[in-house]
């Protein structure tokens, strides 16, 4: 089966998810390769099987298919793993759960989701905002449909899934709250402060306020969104090879404000290791 065909056959089979981001409307069919509204609004499928649902263009510095690329091989060979298995293990072991991921970039978290959860006969929905991202994510084969979707406007129903999954993504709470089913659960994961610390104090100097990090207004907004959410700390050290120090400096925002030669001093030193300092917070929806 083309992507196309699969992503169309995807939206029919589960057209309840969606709703129109230009109405807010309910999806009714799949017709001649596009997706319809009750209102007649139409999406029209890409040849990678994903639809396109922002209403303005956008300019981002995470378009950039460089990074995208280095994402995807180092999370591949398990940069976050222990992070998911242990999103995983919250997980309840039932069928036919829907999943989204926020933010999913090059897809390898949604990849990895589906390949651990075998059987379920599972939904599985990511979305980012970076065209370049959602294309790289239809590489995989497996059955996820992406589309490019705005956070603060998304084209989901309300109480359409089961799982939220947002892994260092901006969130929009009040979206979250909105798309979430009753009993179902949030994921968010928030760098601490020794988070990439080693390769931060490669980038910058002691001075440049990159050089540190705090999550405190990140926390502080979350707790006041869900003050009684769970939070678990996972903190654990990645080895790496030279090949992993490139692509982790490239995946990362903390290249984008340093200075090239800090970037050169750094690539030919390199890292054997580095730390990854995060924290978990769990929302289970009323």
């Amino acid at each position: 089966m083309k992507k196309i065909e699969r992503g169309m056959a995807f939206a029919s089979r589960h057209v309840d998810i969606f709703k129109c981001p230009v109405c807010g409307e309910g999806f009714e069919e799949v017709m001649n390769g596009s997706f319809s509204c009750s209102k007649g609004h139409q999406f029209d499928f890409s040849k990678k099987g994903t639809l396109y649902f922002l209403r303005h263009g956008v300019k981002s510095d995470y378009d950039d298919i460089k990074m995208w690329e280095a994402r995807r091989f180092v999370l591949k060979a398990g940069l976050f793993q222990p992070i998911i298995d242990e999103i995983l293990s919250l997980i309840p072991e039932k069928n036919y759960l829907r999943i989204v991921d926020v933010g999913c970039g090059e897809g390898s978290t949604l990849k990895y989701v589906e390949e651990q959860r075998t059987n379920r006969e599972d939904a599985y929905v990511g979305f980012d905002i970076s065209k370049k991202a959602i294309n790289l994510a239809t590489r995989d084969e497996g059955s996820a449909f992406f589309c490019i979707a705005d956070l603060a406007q998304l084209p989901f129903a309300s109480k359409s899934f089961d799982v939220i999954l947002d892994m260092f993504s901006p969130s929009a709470y009040g979206e979250f709250d909105r798309i979430l089913k009753s009993k179902g659960l949030l994921f968010k994961v928030i760098p601490n402060a020794n988070y990439l610390i080693e390769l931060r104090h490669m980038l910058y100097e002691e001075n440049d306020p990159q050089y540190s990090y705090s999550n405190d207004k990140v926390l502080t907004l979350f707790k006041r969104h869900y003050p009684h959410a769970k939070i678990k700390k996972i903190t654990y050290e990645f080895p790496l090879s030279k090949t992993f120090f490139e692509s982790l400096v490239y995946m990362t925002p903390l290249h984008w404000g340093a200075a090239a030669e800090k970037i050169d001093a750094a690539l030919a030193k390199g890292l054997n290791k580095i730390t990854i300092d995060v924290l978990l917070l769990i929302v289970e929806n009323n």
